[in-house]
């Protein structure tokens, strides 16, 4: 048998080590360019192409966008915010809008979001979507590195050897492979072509996907009541994040997202409607707080029983789809345009029980107000409370 010299075995080695080097550069120049995930484009034909309906990598593609956009208004939440906050409105003349919002996100994913859009671009607005079961610090949206926060000026050169890096796994590849092939599902566009809003056309697919808005109800429910907030810390967190916001001279609209009546039913007969009544008085006086050191924050309450909120479900209605709902935890974008109308003096038609202003005055009536819409919904919608009471009866030990 040969023996090869120590001399031949280098040889072999820098041959070996070469060839990786190659690969590894080809897939690196392919992935970058192919850019599946659309992590690194912004105002380029990419983020107008048809792409599959669930978006992967947001964070990534989210806090690029608004490093090269630069807006002044920014949205920031989960996916109620993302589906729901309209970006095209003529409420900001003149002021470039992007909805920051994150599937899946936590609040600690939230403020790092903010934290980024504050250090990349002058923002003269944040308007901040929040739910009380989400409102804890726990594990959020998996994809959200904290290195793609900005933390200084050579953030885009930082940030263009991180986006390198993410070209170099398999399952990026194996996206560009099926790309380039045609063999991947085109179905509706990246949120990045609606300035950070997601695709209708995206959220009809994945409510197909579950059987359609009835099959959707009862799968919702189960996710929003594991939600493991509030808590003591995210308060903290979230006031110091505003305060933040509040040095740096920008105006903060905080709203509460209304998500179907059921929800907040299923916190009740759950045992957790005292922990959010004390919430919400926090909020209140974290507002009138900030107000008072003269930053122009401002709360507001969108979510328990109105008008809106109560739109009865499929299975009550016998109706295939909801006006107001895409199923019982996340609303649609005519109920954002509601929204943003009532905390910016909008045109919108907004009923008059939907969207209350949260100040240390007036929460305690607005909290007895909705103790009695609730009891009223008892009485008016038996089959939705039935449905809130089995969810919050069922056993989430495991």
């Amino acid at each position: 048998m040969a023996i090869h010299s120590p001399a031949a075995w280098r040889g072999y080695v820098r041959i070996f080590g070469a060839i990786i080097a190659l690969v590894a550069g080809a897939v690196a120049v392919l992935n970058y360019q192919v850019d599946p995930y659309v992590t690194h484009q912004w105002d380029t034909p990419k983020v107008g192409q048809l792409r599959p309906s669930r978006e992967k990598l947001g964070a990534w593609g989210k806090t690029y966008a608004l490093a090269k956009f630069r807006p002044a208004i920014v949205y920031a939440g989960n996916s109620r915010t993302e589906l729901g906050l309209p970006t095209r409105t003529a409420l900001f003349p003149g002021k470039d809008v992007f909805n920051g919002g994150l599937s899946g996100a936590s609040l600690g994913d939230a403020i790092a979001m903010v934290r980024h859009a504050n250090a990349v671009s002058r923002l003269d607005t944040v308007i901040w979507g929040i739910d009380v079961a989400s409102f804890s610090l726990e594990a959020g949206n998996t994809d959200f590195d904290r290195a793609l926060v900005a933390s200084d000026r050579f953030y885009l050169a930082r940030r263009g050897l991180l986006d390198i890096k993410r070209a170099l796994t398999t399952d990026m590849t194996m996206a560009s492979i099926r790309q380039l092939r045609g063999s991947s599902a085109r179905t509706c566009r990246s949120s990045l072509a609606f300035h950070g809003q997601r695709d209708d056309v995206c959220v009809r697919d994945l409510i197909n996907e579950m059987g359609g808005t009835a099959k959707g109800i009862v799968p919702r429910l189960r996710e929003y009541i594991r939600g493991g907030g509030p808590t003591a810390k995210a308060m903290a967190a979230f006031d110091a994040s505003v305060g933040e916001l509040c040095r740096s001279g920008s105006k903060v609209r905080i709203y509460i997202n209304p998500t179907h009546a059921t929800t907040a039913d299923v916190l009740y007969h759950g045992g957790r409607w005292q922990a959010m009544e004390a919430w919400q008085a926090r909020l209140a006086a974290l507002g009138r707080r900030h107000r008072a050191a003269g930053c122009d924050a401002h709360v507001f309450d969108f979510s328990g029983f109105n008008s809106i909120t109560t739109e009865p479900i499929p299975q009550a209605s016998g109706k295939r789809d909801m006006v107001y709902f895409w199923e019982a935890s996340h609303h649609r974008i005519n109920v954002g345009a509601m929204i943003l109308s009532r905390m910016f003096g909008g045109k919108d038609d907004v009923p008059a029980d939907f969207g209350v202003e949260l100040t240390p005055e007036t929460v305690a009536a607005h909290q007895a107000g909705q103790r009695a819409a609730r009891d009223r919904y008892h009485l008016d919608h038996p089959l939705e409370s039935a449905l809130a009471r089995q969810v919050a009866a069922e056993d989430w030990s495991y």
